[in-house]
């Protein structure tokens, strides 16, 4: 039997033992499963497909595929090899040891797409940023040369496949030789950095920050963006302009040189920190064409059911795509508003097909509602007896925002929770949200690593 043989019976064994697991826990975990969660398909529940991948017709209303819970215990799953290292990369992986682990968590096999945007590329760019941060210590360089760029980031992503993490980041998250080199900055090394920026004002700015109000008030961000353009323009006269590939790839150099004066732990919370201000201000959600939402929900409704099944299954296409935060989805209603608006669509189908923000982020069967993800940052973590799991936010049951004028979202400086027009936010941090009384309940979402295995036989017959 050849290699793709083998893979394939092993993944039929291992698929046969997971449903054997499935459908002798399942009455007993979905007892404990926490609250029944909502699914806006209003269709039959019935699911004939036995199939694991949602249906992808755009005229029904899918069964998007969600991992849930999982049987225990899932260490047979957890993959722990032995990694093939190139040998010709510098970088001191041991010294991150905790960090790497993180990070492949959060990248776990074929769930990292679907926490791609929110939680496992920008840890896995905070990872990068801070190897070659702690490797300067030693080499006085933050930045690799093309070669062994490339023999450091196949050496990364051998790491995190060894310990779960899957085979794809390069391409999930977008990885190129610019993550580890200068590209076109003009300062690389510590002491040609060191000689152009005042470094204890910028260490000072970024040591600690808000996670309350730094993406508002940009304290960290300004004094890096304010680095960057400065060794940018290094030997020429400094301009105005913020943006353009060498101000970027100045702005990588500047936050190595933050992670190298910082430890590992405090370097990835600074980093994830300042990156989550962007995640949050877009929506990372692909819109299909709303040709046929428009046609029953523009100009004067005649049958509203008709209107709302269309809205129902143009959401439930939405479903399919990724875990969300709460702010993200904000900014999701808001761009599908916009868009159905500009279609001559005049009511609130919001409010009218029930649709909340939760509608907008992946979706569970069994009526399991979306998993929305905080707006905060946050990591996925492994536990040997009951697998793979992240946190949802069950404060944001809200209904989506339906814009009463043609105009772009507003920040998320702007969204803040309390009194005023517009939903309430709970996850938008607040210092004082505990001695408020907010209760921030939460769902322990644990992935079905059974599932990925018999999505992997299918694709492996395929």
């Amino acid at each position: 039997m050849g290699p793709a043989g083998r893979l394939v019976a092993a993944a039929a064994l291992l698929s046969s033992l997971c449903l054997h697991g499935l459908l002798g826990n399942s009455g007993r975990a979905f007892a404990h499963s926490g609250p029944v969660l909502h699914r806006i398909d209003h269709a039959e529940e019935d699911d004939d497909s036995g199939g694991l991948m949602p249906e992808l017709s755009p005229t029904g209303s899918p069964q998007p595929f969600v991992p849930f819970l999982a049987p225990a215990p899932l260490a047979p799953f957890y993959n722990n090899t032995t990694p093939k290292l190139s040998g010709k990369c510098s970088l001191n992986f041991t010294a991150i040891d905790s960090l790497m682990t993180t990070t492949a968590v959060d990248c776990f096999a074929l769930f990292a797409p679907f926490l791609a945007n929110v939680i496992c590329c920008p840890q896995l760019q905070a990872t990068l940023t801070i190897l070659i941060g702690q490797s300067s210590k030693q080499t006085g360089s933050l930045a690799l040369d093309p070669a062994a760029a490339n023999y450091c980031l196949s050496d990364v992503q051998q790491l995190l496949m060894s310990q779960g993490a899957s085979d794809d980041l390069h391409s999930i998250c977008s990885v190129h030789l610019s993550n580890a080199t200068e590209g076109s900055c003009p300062v690389s090394s510590v002491d040609a950095f060191e000689s152009v920026i005042d470094s204890s004002k910028l260490l000072e700015a970024c040591r600690k920050v808000d996670p309350v109000n730094e993406c508002c008030s940009k304290t960290c961000q300004n004094a890096i963006n304010d680095a960057a353009q400065k060794i940018s323009s290094k030997d020429a006269v400094l301009t105005s302009n913020t943006g353009g590939p060498k101000v970027d790839s100045c702005r990588n150099v500047v936050l190595r040189w933050l992670s190298s004066r910082l430890e590992p732990s405090p370097a990835s919370k600074m980093l994830r920190q300042i990156s989550n201000c962007n995640v949050n201000e877009v929506c990372p959600l692909s819109f299909p064409d709303t040709s046929k939402v428009a046609k029953e929900c523009g100009g004067t409704v005649k049958n509203f059911t008709v209107c709302c099944e269309a809205m129902d299954s143009y959401v439930s296409h939405l479903q399919k795509q990724s875990f969300i935060t709460n702010l993200q989805a904000l900014d999701c209603a808001s761009s599908l508003g916009n868009k159905l608006q500009k279609m001559n669509v005049s009511i609130d189908v919001y409010s009218t097909c029930q649709i909340t923000l939760k509608d907008f982020s992946l979706q569970g069967k069994l009526n399991e509602s979306g998993c929305l993800l905080p707006s905060m940052p946050s990591d996925a973590s492994f536990d040997p007896s009951s697998g793979i799991s992240f946190t949802c936010d069950l404060n944001d049951n809200i209904a989506a925002p339906w814009t009463s004028s043609l105009k772009p979202s507003a920040s998320s400086c702007n969204r803040s929770p309390g009194p005023g027009p517009g939903p309430s936010i709970p996850e938008r941090p607040s210092a004082t949200s505990a001695q408020n009384g907010v209760s921030h309940n939460r769902l322990e979402l644990s992935l079905v690593i059974c599932l990925g295995t018999l999505l992997a036989a299918l694709l492996l017959q395929v």
